[in-house]
């Protein structure tokens, strides 16, 4: 009986295991953001298309001092994000416009992490 609940526990704790690791979390600073490497963005060929898009959705522009590019922290207020539709990418990022320029935001942290150029 004893070895039946030893060997129930090594096998519960070997498939605990990758679960368990999966749902560890980084600790990352008050104030500063983590730009996921690899995390779906909107392909370079989809940028002409989705640049129609949002015209078409008459999304307004907001301007702010500076250069806007990746790695830009946009204002806490009055910029607005939306949801990139699937047809373009399954993405966790939203979009807005920035000083004329379309930009995909990490939304937590408001960070830039792509500029949507249609001239490519």
């Amino acid at each position: 009986m004893r070895n039946n609940i030893l060997a129930v526990a090594i096998v519960a704790a070997a498939v605990a295991a990758p679960i368990a690791a999966r749902a560890q979390t980084v600790g990352v600073a008050p104030g500063t953001s983590v730009i996921v490497e690899g995390a779906p963005g909107i392909a370079v060929e989809s940028y002409p298309a989705f640049r129609e898009y949002v015209i078409r959705e008459r999304i307004p522009n907001h301007a702010i001092p500076g250069t806007v590019e990746v790695g830009t922290v946009l204002p806490e207020e009055g910029v607005t994000f939306y949801d990139v539709p699937r047809s373009f990418a399954a993405t966790p990022y939203r979009y807005t416009i920035v000083n004329g320029e379309t930009v995909l935001v990490e939304p937590h942290t408001r960070r830039v992490v792509e500029v949507i150029d249609d001239a490519e």
